[in-house]
């Protein structure tokens, strides 16, 4: 069963498709050498997502944050100091706007605070979030250092505004957002403690992150 009207011949559902499709294209082109070809596979997963909110009229702040992301993804598919530059700015850039997004779309502090679960989740994240910067500070560069806690507050703020949206989806990709973020930080700056965890590292992160974009976009469209 399709998500969208019309069957698997509508024009939503067949872009839904072939961005799943080339997702799981970059799954297995993951530990080749950069090429086009893996480059390619790797940004439309999720460029096409932001097709398909372009295409079913979704918030303009969610078609932003994925453009941004599939930048993002176009960079990180490179190897190279100025690849990762590139792709955290986009990435900073597309959680900036998901925050936006989740912001405008949520009931704001009072959500927040309604539940004793949302407040549980929240000081979660932010323990999450300081753990992860205490791992990650001895590793990283002294020209890195400023950037990554921008980056790890930017994820922060994702998360506990996504938690005021009461959308079971956009909260679930916001968690496997943070979670695929954390992993790609160890695997980068901590590459020699986790060399032998790196090849299902680096899966988990793209299957984390890819789910996480879908939970949000889907969550998003269908609840219009």
């Amino acid at each position: 069963m399709m998500p969208f009207p019309g069957g698997i011949e509508a024009t939503p559902n067949g872009t839904l498709i072939f961005s799943i499709v080339a997702a799981v294209l970059y799954a297995f082109a993951i530990d080749r050498p950069p090429s086009w070809k893996r480059s390619a596979a790797k940004t439309l997963a999720v460029a096409l997502l932001a097709v398909l909110a372009y295409l079913q009229g979704g918030p303009v702040l969610l078609v932003a944050a994925l453009v941004l992301s599939a930048l993002g993804d176009a960079f990180l598919s490179q190897d190279g100091d100025k690849a990762f530059l590139g792709g955290l700015g986009s990435f900073l850039a597309a959680h900036l706007a998901y925050v936006a997004l989740f912001a405008a779309a949520g009931g704001g502090v009072p959500a927040l605070t309604g539940t004793p679960w949302h407040i549980v989740a929240a000081l979660t994240m932010a323990v999450f979030a300081l753990g992860m910067l205490r791992l990650l500070w001895p590793h990283i560069g002294s020209d890195l250092k400023v950037s990554v806690a921008v980056y790890v507050t930017a994820i922060f703020a994702m998360g506990v505004t996504a938690l005021t949206t009461s959308n079971t989806l956009v909260i679930g990709g916001a968690i496997l957002f943070m979670a695929s973020d954390a992993l790609l930080a160890i695997e980068k700056f901590l590459a020699e403690a986790v060399e032998r965890h790196r090849v299902w590292m680096r899966y988990a992160v793209w299957v984390l992150y890819y789910l996480a974009q879908l939970a949000i976009t889907l969550g998003f469209l269908l609840a219009a």
